[in-house]
């Protein structure tokens, strides 16, 4: 299945990889304390609090955050051009700004190859730089990202 980054449904995402895992139902029910039904409301939820994401995440071997870094590296408002980005101070720690995912490597060249946008398209409305985007086309783009 293909990952929507713009409409993401976590609790079909969990669900789809716990039957990748194969995990058992009732491990899940003990690793959360809760019934199969309550574990089953969640598959259908299209958002979960941090805390059981977290735990979702440690239980399949799986950063389910990840997917939301994806979809503000993607659809984040672009900069606004002219104006200086004023840095405020934080006491919340500092991460690299662009973290490239497969998948997302995957996606973007797939739009390259299929006409549904060009390279200059691709760097503008993503934001990805043009020597980036010419490393993944010669690196990735004669095989398929597994």
């Amino acid at each position: 299945m293909k990952t929507d980054f713009r409409n993401i449904h976590i609790g079909h995402l969990i669900a789809e990889r716990v039957e990748e895992c194969n995990m058992d139902n009732v491990r899940i029910c003990n690793f959360f304390s809760y019934s199969q039904e309550e574990v089953d409301e969640m598959y259908t939820k299209k958002n979960l609090c941090t805390e059981l994401l977290l735990k979702w995440s440690k239980l399949l071997c799986y950063d389910f955050f990840r997917l939301y870094t994806q979809h503000l590296i993607l659809y984040s408002p672009p900069e606004r051009s002219g104006e200086k980005e004023v840095s405020v101070p934080t006491s919340l720690p500092l991460f690299r700004k662009h973290i490239y995912t497969k998948e997302l490597i995957s996606f973007v060249i797939e739009q390259i190859n299929i006409g549904a946008m060009n390279k200059n398209e691709v760097i503008t409305k993503y934001r990805i730089p043009k020597t980036t985007l010419y490393k993944w086309l010669s690196k990735y783009n004669s095989r398929i990202i597994a």
